[in-house]
């Protein structure tokens, strides 16, 4: 952090992982008192603004991401990552969460920076994410001593392709909760203020997803996508369940205290049956081409794509029998291909049951990752000020 006359500069990457774009900076480069640190982050970002206008964020849940590095707290670890879901609305960073795809923008930084040695054919980076307390581990490409940039492995929701990152969470079951399945059930009923019931499946494998199925509603799997950016009976039903259903998880404890553009956990997912459908660039995506559809919430409004944690917690429920994925798409193969807004996202997890619960033995899914800018982020000297807190 350094003083730039009325203004201070802190030194910040913006960078693409998979299908979110955020800010990579050091905590080293921050006040280490966290509510000043929060507000130094959250002026970056130009938040509370929809617009974020004043700011590096980009206005969406999407682009409105934060990833804190630094030296490893864990010896088996080559860095540490702390990732911030920085709120449109309202003051307030959510920690409480993780990214996947921000983990594979880590990843390249950590290579990129120096923070461990590059190998052929590939290089292992080890984060340690404090959010979750448990670690992922991203392959890194490697030619000739130098990172490899240029492949052939693309992901929908971004054009082009690039070289394959590859993530795999390391004993991903029970991130957040302790359990795979928080209520200990494959299925549990929700009763809305209105009286209205929906049967749902709680599982918590790198995030916690709550997951509905699009027939409560009558809505075609063809629809889907379309119903959740206009349907706003249907987007209010569902913070509603999402809500009700942290409480179960023994995630929310307090329904009055959170809401949608705030508080990132647990994520909500309404899943389908395969059908054709059009993607949101009028590409088709046939049936077989697919093994169920699914729609991501976050922040109150639909995922332009499928977050990776999101198709790891699915791919995970897919596997257990009796969750609603699970009673849509069963097999024995460890991986299942998820419809989506922008296309199809490959996700892969397997699962053994555990005493009273299923331990996930393998989470993994492919993604790409671009460094776009370096540069220095700049803040007003008053933003630190201990009086402001």
């Amino acid at each position: 952090m350094f003083d730039y006359g009325q203004t201070y500069q802190i030194r910040s990457t913006l960078i693409r992982g998979g299908t979110s774009k955020g800010l990579i900076i050091r905590t080293t480069d921050l006040p280490t008192e966290p509510k000043i640190r929060d507000r130094v982050l959250l002026r970056i970002f130009g938040s509370p603004d929809h617009n974020q206008i004043d700011g590096l964020g980009g206005g969406t849940s999407l682009t409105s991401k934060l990833a804190l590095v630094g030296p490893p707290s864990q010896p088996k670890a080559h860095i540490d990552y702390t990732f911030g879901q920085v709120s449109l609305n309202q003051e307030m960073i959510d920690y409480k969460v993780s990214c996947g795809n921000m983990a594979s923008a880590v990843g390249l930084y950590a290579a990129e920076e120096g923070f461990v040695t590059l190998t052929e054919p590939v290089t292992e980076v080890h984060i340690y994410n404090t959010n979750t307390g448990k670690r992922i581990v991203a392959e890194i490409p490697v030619r000739n001593g130098q990172i490899e940039y240029e492949g052939n492995f693309s992901i929908d929701g971004v054009p082009g392709s690039a070289s394959k990152i590859m993530l795999n969470f390391l004993d991903a079951g029970g991130t957040f909760t302790g359990k795979t399945l928080p209520t200990n059930h494959p299925i549990d009923r929700i009763t809305l203020d209105n009286g209205r019931q929906f049967q749902v499946s709680i599982v918590d494998s790198v995030n916690t997803l709550v997951f509905v199925q699009g027939s409560e509603w009558n809505i075609p799997g063809a629809q889907l996508h379309h119903q959740l950016e206009t349907n706003e009976e249907m987007l209010q039903d569902l913070e509603e369940i999402r809500l009700k259903a942290g409480m179960l998880a023994g995630i929310i404890h307090d329904k009055a205290s959170v809401s949608a553009g705030a508080n990132a956990l647990p994520k909500i997912a309404v899943i389908h049956g395969a059908e054709e459908f059009t993607t949101t660039t009028h590409r088709i995506i046939r049936q077989e081409e697919i093994d169920i559809i699914s729609a991501y919430i976050s922040m109150g409004r639909l995922h332009r794509a499928f977050a990776v944690s999101g198709a790891v917690a699915l791919a995970t429920a897919a596997h257990i029998p009796d969750t609603l994925p699970n009673r849509i798409f069963s097999t024995s193969k460890d991986g299942i291909r998820i419809g989506h807004p922008s296309g199809v996202i490959y996700a892969e997890a397997a699962v053994q049951h555990h005493d009273s619960d299923w331990s996930v033995k393998r989470a993994a899914i492919g993604r790409t990752a671009r460094r776009l800018m370096d540069g220095f982020a700049f803040v007003p000297t008053a933003t630190l000020s201990s009086s402001n807190v």
